[in-house]
């Protein structure tokens, strides 16, 4: 990929995600889609996170192992 064609994605992308940014931030007075939150919630998402995080790094590693395995023969 050339650098002109490398950059003018990256502005493509920068102008598309600020110009869905504003009508997502309006709506609702600010809420979004889940609606009013406060601390509990925000927690809850954070272990949500957490959780996911952790399963996906053992899941791909899991993958990965596998598939060294099945390369090396073994």
């Amino acid at each position: 990929m050339t650098k002109a064609r490398l950059l003018l994605t990256a502005i493509a992308t920068l102008a598309l995600s600020l110009a869905l940014e504003a009508p997502a931030i309006a709506g609702k007075g600010g809420e979004g889609l889940y609606g009013k939150t406060n601390d509990k919630v925000i927690t809850n998402f954070g272990f949500g996170l957490m959780i996911f995080f952790t399963l996906l790094v053992i899941v791909l590693s899991i993958a990965q192992s596998l598939l060294a395995r099945r390369k090396s023969g073994k």
